[in-house]
């Protein structure tokens, strides 16, 4: 979807359409999910989960178009990736729980689904090991696809040091994608 096409649904869930909402929601949840992976791993989905509340909330105010909408719902993310590390920093931390649940069988064709997952997985994985200005500029240019000025505008910084740090992670991913190949 477009970024016109993301600025009219967004127009009309401001003004309570909830078809149009989950147009949104469809659209924008994926990426905004795997930029919060990027920033904090696990509980990447509650942190989303508060983000859209936040969204919910505070949508009739919102004045944009479909990349603005990224850029206000990534930095609502953001704040609330930030607040969770803080919160998270200062209690203890406790035990994971056992993951001995049996799972019910996967219905057949979702080999393919299971490769993209994992692909996704590692290569969130590769992002977080980058120093944190270049993973955040990666996640925010290419998980949400925000150009350099509305990425720089989430991260508080200049739209060159963004692209910098974009194009520095880029980098950094290339020569551990091709160091890992020849092996």
């Amino acid at each position: 979807m477009d970024d016109g096409e993301l600025g009219d649904a967004v127009g009309r869930a401001r003004r309570g359409d909830e078809a149009a909402f989950g147009i949104v929601y469809r659209e924008v949840h994926p990426m905004l999910l795997g930029y919060l992976r990027g920033l904090i791993g696990d509980e990447a989905d509650d942190i989303a989960s508060e983000t859209w509340h936040s969204v919910v909330r505070d949508l009739r105010g919102f004045r944009g178009d479909g990349q603005a909408f990224r850029s206000w719902a990534a930095t609502i993310a953001r704040h609330r990736a930030l607040d969770h590390l803080r919160r998270v920093s200062v209690r203890p931390r406790t035990t994971p729980l056992d993951d001995r649940t049996d799972e019910p069988a996967a219905p057949q064709g979702t080999e393919g689904l299971a490769l993209e997952n994992l692909s996704t997985e590692h290569a969130l994985s590769l992002i977080a090991e980058l120093p944190r200005d270049q993973a955040e500029a990666v996640l925010l240019r290419v998980v949400l696809g925000l150009n350099g000025p509305m990425a720089a505008r989430v991260l508080g910084k200049q739209p060159g040091a963004v692209r910098t740090a974009s194009h520095r992670g880029l980098k950094r991913l290339s020569e551990r994608l091709s160091g890992a190949e020849e092996k």
